[in-house]
């Protein structure tokens, strides 16, 4: 029997206590708080740690970060960057394909916070059902944006991407931008479960790209514990990311989840009693494909 919306997480809670059925989403939040409060010392509090934003920024007059998804709409724009911009870039670009690129999503990006406060809601509220989107659609929307620079010659998306907005207008005001965050809430609750990170935002589609080779995963290493009780499911913002590395030790598919929708987030690790997720090494050794003769590796 499928257990009761509210019974979430409460196995965990009982078998670990609190804080390790929520160790990796506070440190997460922990994470994300932290960056946005480095950029807004400057401007609220004139500590200036860090100067710029989630596009460009110099940390200690020193270390210059740059996001590659900016750079590209503006190579397609015609503009040539600065040398800065580019070693920011290359720093960037270099730290996701290592650990994997849509650890942006779930440790760094704003907006992440807003969508996940409209799942919790969504769940505690037990809304089911909602529209359905391919998922290939989010890569529709990246391919419109770059197409978009290349057209017009400008940076069309940061006049509206949300991930932009929401930290400037921390800063500045947000005026008609909260309309948008709102939406964003609004249509995660009450249309479409994990709609726009999952669906539609391009930026995760971008990083995604950057996650197929990365270094760090989530793997079901002890699946065989596994009591069916689907909180990891409930949990997982991308869950198809899930089952076979969990359910598909029959078909020879291995425990470590290697699918780059996998935003790294640990939220299977906090909410499942009996340990069955882990972070490890992507080519730590695969003990279930080893154990089984014949068996096919995971594609």
């Amino acid at each position: 029997m499928k257990p009761a919306r509210n019974a979430f997480a409460r196995d965990a809670i009982a078998a670990k206590g609190w804080w390790s059925a929520h160790r990796w989403l506070l440190l997460r939040r922990s994470v994300q708080l932290g960056v946005l409060a480095l950029f807004l010392a400057g401007p609220w509090l004139g500590w200036w740690v860090v100067k710029g934003n989630l596009n460009y920024s110099l940390t200690l007059d020193t270390l210059p970060l740059a996001d590659p998804l900016v750079m590209l709409q503006s190579l397609l724009t015609g503009h040539a960057p600065e040398r800065n911009a580019i070693i920011g870039v290359a720093i960037v670009l270099a730290f996701y394909l290592l650990v994997g690129g849509r650890v942006y999503c779930a440790w760094v990006c704003p907006v992440n916070i807003v969508t996940d406060a409209a799942s919790a809601l969504r769940r505690r509220l037990d809304i089911r059902g909602g529209g359905d989107l391919p998922r290939q659609t989010r890569y529709w929307m990246l391919a419109l944006i770059l197409a978009l620079a290349a057209g017009t010659g400008s940076i069309v998306w940061e006049l509206v991407s949300p991930v932009s907005l929401l930290p400037r207008g921390l800063i500045f005001g947000m005026g008609g931008g909260w309309l948008l965050i709102a939406g964003i809430f609004l249509f995660d609750l009450f249309v479409m479960k994990r709609g726009w990170c999952g669906h539609l935002c391009p930026v995760g589609a971008f990083y995604g790209l950057l996650g197929r080779v990365g270094l760090v995963r989530v793997s079901a290493t002890r699946r065989e514990d596994c009591n069916d009780c689907l909180d990891c499911f409930t949990a997982c913002p991308e869950q198809h990311v899930i089952r076979l590395p969990l359910k598909g030790a029959h078909k020879g598919v291995g425990p470590m989840i290697k699918d780059s929708d996998c935003t790294s987030c640990g939220r299977c690790i906090d909410v499942c009693a009996k340990d069955v997720f882990q972070f490890v090494p992507r080519f730590a050794p695969n003990a279930d494909d080893q154990a089984r003769p014949g068996a096919q590796p995971e594609q």
